[in-house]
């Protein structure tokens, strides 16, 4: 370990990068647990500085992966399945990925979604905790998270369960509260083994850093999108860039809103939300109660859901998904496809 960080370490200007081989030692040393804490947050820190390259990342999301139990689903459903993966240091605006991906799964789209608890440096609300509140299980084993995707085309994971070397290295991201290279990695792991991922970005940096490492990741697809506090969602504020990755290259386009007649100017980014204050729209919306202070999350949820049905080619445009969605919800539909995953939470018990 100490030979490699000699390179990284060098400050800003002596620093060297690392290629793909010398950082699989490198992760391959803290994985194992062979690398000391000291040495753990000594080279987080240094690379924080320095920056990882898409080699780095993809070397550490290589040996992570091998340290991760992982689903075993058909091949036909890795080919279906969308993983969507949030920051892992929560948020605290609306997490509407999570109805989203109740409509999809009703509409029989299977989809997964993974966290942990909330981490530095933001320590938003966790996609974990809102489950819990809607009363969905979050520790389920394997078998019984792969029974979920096969029944009812939706499931949820705890990350560190499923990988404890990641885990363990929770203290040490928490003692040092700086971002580092595992707010990335964690998010690509992809333990359900889908063939489709979707992921927010801030800028357009991160996305051309990233598209080094999806050419080296089993994907067929890549969805990007400018969301809310760099997650998956789109907001009805503003404007998001959404960037369409396949082995072939980058596609980008421009969701505006306005067009599809769920803008919403009224966004108070002040507004922190709680996991039991999200559960609670989630639950309201879907129940087919039209609150007006729910009216941002409303437009959200269809703006999303209409976004994902175009971009997952299920409809020829993002207008007929939106339809879609609002159906799903005006019929009640929606409320049982969380019923169905509240239900299963009772039979795992």
């Amino acid at each position: 370990m100490q030979q490699w960080l000699k390179e990284v370490a060098r400050g800003k200007k002596g620093a060297k990068d690392l290629d793909y081989q010398q950082t699989m030692q490198l992760a391959e040393s803290i994985c194992s647990g062979e690398a000391t804490t000291a040495q753990i947050a000594a080279y987080l820190v240094a690379e924080r500085i320095k920056t990882e390259t898409h080699e780095e990342l993809l070397a550490f999301i290589h040996t992570l992966q091998r340290y991760t139990e992982r689903l075993e689903l058909p091949s036909e459903t890795q080919e279906k399945t969308i993983d969507f993966a949030g920051p892992y240091n929560g948020r605290h605006s609306f997490a509407a990925t999570i109805p989203v991906s109740l409509l999809l799964a009703d509409y029989g789209v299977p989809v997964f979604l993974s966290a942990s608890e909330t981490l530095p440096p933001k320590y938003g609300t966790s996609l974990k905790s809102i489950f819990s509140e809607l009363d969905v299980a979050v520790d389920n084993d394997r078998d019984a998270t792969t029974k979920k995707m096969m029944d009812i085309n939706v499931a949820f994971a705890d990350t560190e369960q499923y990988s404890p070397s990641l885990a363990k290295l929770r203290s040490i991201r928490k003692d040092i509260g700086v971002r580092t290279l595992f707010n990335t990695v964690e998010k690509l792991i992809n333990i359900s083994q889908a063939k489709n991922v979707m992921l927010g970005a801030f800028h357009r940096t991160a996305i051309n850093k990233l598209e080094g490492v999806f050419k080296q990741l089993d994907y067929n697809h890549v969805y990007i999108v400018q969301g809310l506090e760099g997650s998956e969602d789109v907001p009805v504020h503003r404007n998001s860039f959404v960037f369409d990755w396949t082995p072939a290259g980058l596609d980008s386009f421009i969701v505006r809103p306005k067009d599809y007649g769920v803008e919403y100017k009224e966004f108070d980014k002040s507004v922190k939300l709680s996991a039991n204050e999200q559960a609670a729209i989630i639950h309201s919306i879907l129940s087919g109660e039209e609150k007006s202070e729910h009216q941002y999350y409303y437009y959200q949820i269809l703006l999303n859901a209409g976004l994902r049905y175009y971009l997952f080619k299920i409809t020829d445009s993002i207008e007929e998904g939106i339809e879609i969605a609002t159906e799903q919800i005006k019929s009640g539909r929606a409320l049982r496809k969380l019923h169905d995953i509240q239900k299963d939470k009772c039979e795992v018990k």
